[in-house]
């Protein structure tokens, strides 16, 4: 592959491929996304499920095709996405009356089925979900990170107040980052989006953003507050205790396979992909070593140790079916497929009742190869692969801050975004973010929830910082 410090973008493109994450699609910035990549995608979905569905929500399915209509009754919405929208103008071999939208969002559709619903406090908060699929016209598409077509989850609730809809906005970005962190190994930083980076129709939009090994942000994961916009399009309201008619406010929040995305570029190298262990299809493969008559042995002790691996709640294959391919072959594709341990079994290992196990990077601790006791192997298994993901996650976090400073001039800012992230004082107007993305193509990622109050002068104009905090700037994907 192309190395990462030639072309991270051709590195990319050619990982995602020959890792067997996906193929490219029929249609231009399509993708068929394939098992091994799927059985990433299923990982991460049965987590974020589980949270959605303890916090009381329920999964539900809209149909996919919009009426046009619908999303010109919120005329920012539909003015947000219009570049982006595929449109349905015959079927059936006729043309039709009123054009269809292919969803890229389902906002508008929630909101008409809230309305029907909704009659009563008593009806609130409804909290809904769905797993779909939507399409976004890409001008520039890149596998998991723009698609076309592509997976996501999206939760769409409807309140009584303004309260109880921002605890529901900052409960899900708190989702998402849990996710983000303990699963994908990405330290995501958690917070708002500038005025000017929000979603089509939110009074206030939050995000996950995340660094990549480029020094891009990827934009991980986003929850809106959307007020009582979408309530007013749709008639979204209720009878309140007293009996008056009240407009009900409403949320909408998503995360999509964009995220194995920012797996891959968050942790992979030159050598392929490097998998956190929680979303790894094969946190463990073991490949038996041998021809003929010590290869059956070696084949035959793999698939008992692969047993007993599996006992303790470990994802293991056995490489044993591929008898045309060398041992270095499968070492190889392997470590390109970002297989956390790969463990090799030959007849002296057999002989001496150890295994050579091997992690896919080497440990702050000197830990990439050593040799194990076979019988120790299965109950130490789940402890290793503990440890591995709380080094990819503490490697990730080192790297994001060794390439995040604060800045205080414009040229120590147009250094900074070149290569990482600047922290610096902005005045909010839009005007001068666009000057800042058209001299460096840098954006306002995320104005950090967690980061102190501070105030200054803009690094662009000079104006007075408009948040009491620094924002984090970069270039994104």
């Amino acid at each position: 592959m192309t190395p990462q410090s030639e072309d991270f973008s051709a590195w990319y493109n050619e990982l995602v491929v020959q890792s067997q994450l996906v193929d490219r699609g029929p249609v231009r910035g399509t993708m068929v996304i394939r098992p091994y990549g799927f059985r990433m995608w299923e990982l991460l979905q049965a987590d974020l499920d589980g949270r959605i569905k303890d916090a009381g929500h329920d999964n539900a399915c809209f149909p996919m095709l919009i009426p046009e209509s619908y999303l010109k009754r919120e005329a920012e919405h539909v003015e947000g996405f219009s570049p982006e929208l595929a449109v349905v103008t015959h079927a059936g071999g006729k043309e039709l009356e009123e054009p269809l939208i292919v969803r890229p969002t389902s906002e508008t559709v929630i909101g008409e089925y809230m309305a029907k619903w909704i009659d009563s406090h008593r009806d609130l908060p409804l909290l809904l979900n769905q797993w779909a699929n939507v399409v976004r016209w890409e001008m520039r598409p890149r596998m998991f990170l723009r698609t076309t077509e592509f997976l996501w989850q999206e939760g769409h609730t409807a309140h009584a107040d303004e309260d109880d809809a921002m605890r529901e906005t900052m409960w899900a970005l708190d989702a998402y980052a849990g996710v983000a962190r303990e699963l994908a190994a990405i330290p995501v930083v958690p917070g708002e989006k500038t005025p000017g980076e929000r979603f089509a129709g939110a009074d206030r939009t939050y995000t996950i953003e995340g660094m990549m090994r480029d020094g891009r942000a990827l934009q991980a994961g986003t929850s809106h507050y959307l007020g009582t916009n979408f309530a007013k399009a749709f008639e979204i309201q209720y009878q309140d205790e007293a009996g008056k008619l009240t407009l009900a406010h409403t949320t909408s929040w998503g995360m999509s396979t964009r995220m194995i995305g920012g797996v891959i570029m968050t942790h992979g190298d030159d050598k392929g992909l490097v998998l956190p262990p929680r979303i790894a299809p094969y946190q463990v493969v073991i490949v038996p070593i041998g021809r003929k008559e010590q290869g059956e042995q070696a084949a035959a002790e793999a698939r008992r140790l692969g047993a007993a691996i599996k006992v303790m709640g470990v994802r293991v294959h056995v490489d044993d079916n591929r008898p045309q391919l060398s041992p270095g072959f499968k070492f190889n594709e392997w470590e390109m497929r970002g297989v956390p341990i790969r463990v090799e079994l030959g007849k002296r290992d057999i002989e001496g009742g150890v295994a050579t196990v091997v992690r896919r990077l080497e440990t702050e601790e000197g830990q990439g190869k050593e040799q194990i006791e076979l019988g120790r192997l299965p109950e130490l298994m789940p402890g290793m692969l503990a440890d591995f993901q709380t080094f990819l996650l503490a490697r990730a976090e080192k790297f994001r801050d060794d390439h995040t400073a604060a800045v205080d001039d414009w040229d120590a800012f147009a250094a900074q975004v070149a290569t990482g992230w600047a922290r610096a004082f902005h005045c909010g107007g839009t005007a001068c973010e666009d000057d800042i993305k058209a001299e460096t193509a840098a954006t306002p990622r995320v104005i950090p929830i967690d980061a102190p109050e501070e105030t200054g002068a803009c690094v662009k104009c000079g104006r007075p910082s408009a948040y009491g905090k620094r924002v984090i700037f970069g270039r994104a994907y």
